[in-house]
């Protein structure tokens, strides 16, 4: 698989399989939802979190990086944009799916964020375009995370 990302093409193994994501594709097209991607990076036992605000507050979650899947594009070259977009870090191998969940976005669209463990050719240096910060936090701790994402996480960890 390959895709055109910004200027340059990315080459990514599908461990998942291309069928797989077509299925989850197709499924959000005939569940009439718009599609989103969350992508999960391991190092070490941490996971890349993003932070929005320079001064968060105790109750700011962290988010995993992601991006909304444009009309007519392949959830593959998806995911491998929503990491370099908002990292400048390259997806090697989109290697598993670990599930989903529905909500209203505040436009009150109907949205399904899928979620993915991918891995990435380097794990730094990050550069940040949609974020104030990010922080590699270990998946075995208390994580500043909604319980959405936690549920996804959760499952990861297994």
């Amino acid at each position: 698989m390959w895709c055109a990302v910004w200027d340059f093409e990315v080459s990514s193994e599908l461990s998942i399989g291309e069928s797989v994501l077509t299925e989850l594709q197709e499924r959000a097209v005939a569940d009439g939802v718009a599609l989103r991607v969350g992508l999960v990076l391991e190092q070490n036992g941490a996971v890349l979190l993003l932070q929005r605000e320079e001064h968060p507050s105790a109750r700011s979650p962290l988010n995993l990086p992601g991006t909304i899947v444009r009309a007519g594009e392949r959830l593959s070259t998806a995911i491998a944009r929503a990491l370099y977009e908002e990292t400048a870090l390259t997806v090697v191998d989109i290697r598993r799916h670990l599930g989903s969940f529905d909500y209203l976005d505040n436009a009150g669209k109907h949205v399904r964020r899928e979620h993915f463990a991918v891995d990435a050719a380097a794990t730094g240096p990050i550069r940040l375009s949609n974020y104030w910060g990010y922080r590699w936090l270990p998946l075995d701790g208390e994580l500043p995370v909604t319980s959405s994402i936690r549920a996804i996480l959760t499952d990861y960890r297994k």
